[in-house]
């Protein structure tokens, strides 16, 4: 069923905990702020919207996440193509993957708030990406078990799970640590929301020894992963899929052998985490203090 908002966007509910599509939408043009609120609502509530056929150069990628945040550089660790500081090239024939259940850039002090992929090439089979509500599955936590995540700490780093699953040039990835101390469960800076901080780059939980830490990430993701809590996206060229990275966990299937699959992404400057407490996530290593600058 699809509901129309008052400025005519249309927002069709993929699945049950998350995930819409929104139609009326020409992310190309400048767009009134009526209409950009209403995308904003609909990506806050459904935590991952898609725009169909979406014909979008750098420029007016640009020009369109911009009204939705600040921009990061386009990664900490990679640099961006010539002249496109803001770009994340995530090219199949580079070795890049994500095949692995993440949260972009937990290993950072402020992870983005918002992403924004577009798809250039996709294989003729398989290639789909996955993604799951991480606030949903904080609510389906047992009363005793959301008590105690409340209360943890999560060390953070790229030298993680992660980066042994899906990245082929793994040295040049950790050749600079970085590292930082999250809430396992975070609020939202808009909504409020309560929502598990976990995925492949979380490594330890703090005044815990190794293994038990890692037991009970293990644990609690597993809460996250269960195909309740998740949405699958078969993509097209052209499809605009943006997600709230403060509220989901993504995983981008690796099906497709050696045929190309090639995506532009740009994210927004996300907030410090906090927690229940009030507390704030923390730098523990490394300074990405020029990636989320807000300066491109």
């Amino acid at each position: 069923m699809t509901v129309l908002s008052p400025t005519g966007v249309g927002i069709t509910r993929l699945a049950g905990n998350i995930g819409a599509e929104i139609t009326g939408v020409d992310a190309s043009r400048p767009l009134e702020a009526e209409v950009v609120a209403s995308v904003r609502a609909a990506l806050l509530r459904h935590k991952l919207i898609v725009l169909r056929d979406q014909e979008l150069d750098y420029d007016s990628q640009v020009a369109f996440a911009r009204r939705l945040g600040d921009l990061t550089l386009g990664h900490p660790i990679y640099d961006a193509p010539k002249g496109r500081p803001a770009l994340r090239e995530m090219d199949s024939r580079q070795g890049t993957r994500a095949n692995h259940w993440h949260t972009d850039l937990t290993f950072i002090e402020r992870p983005p708030a918002f992403a924004l992929l577009h798809s250039k090439i996709i294989p003729p089979v398989g290639g789909d990406t996955i993604w799951a509500n991480t606030a949903s599955a904080y609510q389906s936590l047992p009363q005793e078990l959301r008590d105690l995540a409340d209360r943890l700490r999560i060390v953070h780093s790229n030298d993680s799970d992660y980066t042994d699953d899906t990245v082929a040039a793994r040295g040049d990835y950790i050749s600079v640590r970085y590292e930082a101390e999250h809430p396992a469960v975070r609020v939202h800076p808009e909504t409020g929301e309560r929502s598990l901080l976990l995925g492949g780059f979380a490594r330890s939980v703090v005044g815990l020894p190794p293994q038990a830490g890692r037991d009970l990430i293990r644990v609690l993701q597993e809460y996250v992963t269960k195909p309740e809590q998740t949405v699958r996206w078969k993509w097209r060229v052209g499809d605009l899929v943006i997600w709230d990275n403060q509220a989901t966990m993504h995983y981008a299937i690796y099906d497709y052998g050696d045929e190309p699959r090639r995506g532009e992404r740009l994210t927004i400057i996300g907030d410090v985490p906090v927690g229940v407490d009030g507390r704030p996530g923390r730098a523990l290593a490394g300074d990405t203090s020029a990636y989320s600058g807000g300066t491109v």
